[in-house]
């Protein structure tokens, strides 16, 4: 019998299908015990967003500060599973704050230490450093990361950013004035999601991983875009920037933290509208220069690897 824990926080709701349909091959398998557990935050945060709490979740979200979450139940946590899935979303170029918080608990050092874990990601389009984010997080809980799977929006990036403002904020996962396409992972992607745990059940039983990721990749689990790898470096460096100053002036005066996010978000769609464009135009002139380490850059986004 093998036990495998799939640990997730999951606002919309989207994440803990994709989770479902992840795991059916392995939860038909009687010689498997799959248990879900939802990562839940003390103080919830709430959905659909409300634009202001939408924004005061910025700066902590990127600087990966935690805040409490409610414990992990003592039957799961004394457990040693043979596996570990940890589903998260990205907030702001970064791990969800539950699922940061989760990382840097002792909860997360109790289960994972020793432990293989899968990491599964629903997001945008921008998670590939939030992904080396999160290996360093399971790094420093001594758990073992065997695989990774992405799944994102597929959209074209600016038709993306329309629809999701109108999930987010509206809380519904239709296709904005009827013509833009559906927000999100695509209900194809999402129902096709069993295909990797065929995968992931293949390596399970042979308790060897080494090769996992690899045939992930191959049945098309991480799929990267060059362009948004340079677009989640800049936005990384700037974000960095916001995030440091708005944080240290809320420490002082709530009143002025509200000010700074006020520009923070008229800069941002700044920045999606004017400054994206313009980095896109910077990446396609220089493509071929720089083609080689762009090829080298995908395959290791690919990979579980840390540098």
């Amino acid at each position: 019998m093998k036990s495998i824990l799939v640990l997730y926080y999951s606002q919309s709701g989207q994440l803990g299908d994709i989770l479902s349909n992840l795991m059916s091959p392995l939860k038909l398998d009687k010689n498997c015990s799959v248990t879900f557990q939802k990562i839940t935050p003390e103080v919830p945060y709430h959905f659909p967003w409300d634009k202001k709490d939408f924004m005061q979740v910025f700066p902590e979200s990127y600087l990966q500060i935690p805040k409490p979450n409610k414990p992990i139940p003592d039957d799961i946590k004394v457990k040693k599973y043979d596996l570990i899935i940890l589903g998260y979303t990205v907030w702001y170029l970064s791990p969800s704050i539950p699922i940061n918080s989760f990382l840097k608990s002792e909860d997360a050092k109790i289960l994972l230490k020793d432990t293989p874990v899968i990491t599964v990601n629903a997001s945008r389009n921008m998670w590939i450093l939030t992904q080396e984010k999160v290996k360093k997080l399971l790094m420093d809980c001594k758990a073992k990361l065997v695989g990774n799977i992405a799944f994102v929006d597929r959209h074209w990036n600016h038709i993306s950013v329309i629809t999701i403002v109108h999930w987010m904020m509206k809380g519904k996962k239709t296709k904005y004035l009827g013509v833009f396409p559906k927000p999100g992972v695509s209900e194809q992607d999402i129902n096709e999601a069993d295909k990797f745990g065929v995968i992931i059940k293949k390596y399970l039983f042979k308790e060897n991983y080494e090769q996992l990721q690899k045939d992930l990749v191959d049945k098309g689990a991480v799929q990267i875009k060059p362009f948004l790898i340079r677009s989640d470096k800049s936005g990384n460096h700037i974000f960095s920037k916001w995030s440091a100053h708005i944080y240290k002036v809320g420490l002082k005066s709530q009143k002025r933290r509200q000010k700074w996010l006020n520009f923070f978000e008229y800069y941002l769609q700044f920045a999606i509208w004017v400054f994206v464009p313009i980095v896109f135009i910077i990446f396609l002139l220089t493509y071929l220069p720089f083609y080689a380490r762009i090829k080298k850059d995908i395959k290791y986004y690919q990979s579980i690897r840390l540098r």
